[in-house]
């Protein structure tokens, strides 16, 4: 195996695999696929490739920490299924490697009238799922929580927070003691992948890894590995960047508060989470991002971007939901409408309450057609690759 000046890395007959299962991507998808590889099937040869000097750098150690309970998603979907099931694993896992979590519940409060029904077909879905949900009326939310305000709500106890940093960490030790190998630094360039001799890839470093199949858990960036392999995923990965503030008075929130969300929207809106430091996150909203790794206005990569404005689903995206946007956009280039964004939960907060934190960028899934992939979309080919 070697590669020419066209950079493209080629797959030698007869040549040794350095790995049974070569994984891109270091966030907690990818080292979760390597550390139950290694439990699953012990002698079994894995590799991580992570183009980060570490772990958990992009969308794993960019959120507000929430264990969901899956409520939110449609019976019989993969992410229901796995978000129930995945809920007691995580709070299981924390638990036995003693990483800092806890099952706290949260509210899902109605502030409006035009809210309700969709709060009430939020109590049904996470009934077929498997939740317990308590319904309260407004009085009854100051049970809970006695700063928000609310015409009725909804308690889900199986909700949590934890610290997915150090789960991801975690991940990566256990998954190094049982044999696997973790190579930070190690940002993919080429893929070169054949049915019959496995997969091999070039990294910035100029080093090749061979492996005789490829996971793809590359996260904000598995849209252009999926293409690198030669598959068309028949999706993109439209970056969307959510914004969060901190609670300067975090006493004014006791746990987790949300809003009934808007069902043809993925993002669930601008929402009250304690998290295990005691800090209370304030967000996030969500609006475009000029990169894939676009944590601010100023960062913006003409080459991502390009690709973003190219794809028709990103058109037929925009012109499905220009209104949503907007309001999206609006809160994000004013602290005034963003906090007034807030008060519709948490009447008591004040616009200098608010501190800017970190942003995350999520990597939503856009079809051609500008729908949003609501479910997991996994492929598998024949190959020799699964993204």
């Amino acid at each position: 195996m070697h590669y020419r000046t066209r950079e493209v890395v080629r797959v030698v007959t007869g040549r040794s695999y350095d790995c049974d299962v070569l994984v891109i991507g270091g966030g907690i998808v990818g080292l979760s696929t390597a550390y139950a590889l290694t439990r699953a099937a012990p002698g079994t040869r894995v590799t991580v490739l992570e183009k980060e000097p570490g772990p958990a750098r992009h969308q794993t150690g960019r959120n507000s920490g929430v264990i969901h309970s899956g409520v939110y998603y449609r019976p019989g979907s993969l992410k229901a299924r796995y978000a129930v099931s995945g809920a007691a694993e995580m709070v299981k896992f924390c638990a036995e490697y003693d990483i800092p979590h806890a099952v706290t519940g949260k509210l899902i409060v109605a502030t409006t009238r035009e809210e309700l029904p969709r709060l009430h077909a939020l109590v049904q879905r996470g009934r077929e799922n498997g939740i317990a949900v308590r319904e309260l009326c407004g009085a009854q939310i100051a049970e809970y929580e006695p700063e928000v305000e609310g015409l009725a709500a909804i308690h889900v106890g199986t909700t949590g927070i934890c610290d997915y940093t150090a789960v991801a960490g975690r991940l990566a030790e256990a998954a190094r003691a049982a044999g696997a190998e973790i190579r930070y630094g190690a940002r993919v360039t080429r893929v070169d992948r054949r049915p019959d001799r496995g997969v091999a890839v070039l990294t910035a470093t100029g080093e090749v890894v061979r492996g005789r199949t490829l996971v793809n858990c590359a996260g904000l960036h598995c849209d252009e590995i999926a293409r690198d392999t030669g598959d068309e995923p028949g999706a993109r990965i439209v970056p969307f960047r959510g914004e969060y503030y901190e609670l300067a008075r975090p006493e004014l929130v006791r746990g987790l508060v949300y809003p009934v969300p808007d069902p043809a929207f993925p993002f669930l809106g601008v929402h009250l989470t304690r998290g295990i430091d005691g800090g209370v996150h304030v967000g996030p909203n969500a609006v475009p991002a000029l990169a894939r790794e676009g944590y601010d206005w100023r960062t913006v990569r003409p080459r991502e971007l390009g690709a973003t404005l190219a794809w028709p689903g990103s058109w037929q995206l925009a012109r499905r939901h220009w209104r949503y946007g907007t309001g999206e956009l609006h809160r994000s280039l004013s602290k005034q409408a963003f906090t007034r964004a807030v008060r519709r939960l948490l009447p008591a907060v004040r616009e200098d309450d608010l501190i800017p934190a970190p942003a995350g960028v999520r990597a939503q899934a856009v079809l051609r057609d500008g729908a949003l992939v609501d479910d997991f979309l996994i492929q598998e080919t024949p190959a020799r690759s699964t993204s």
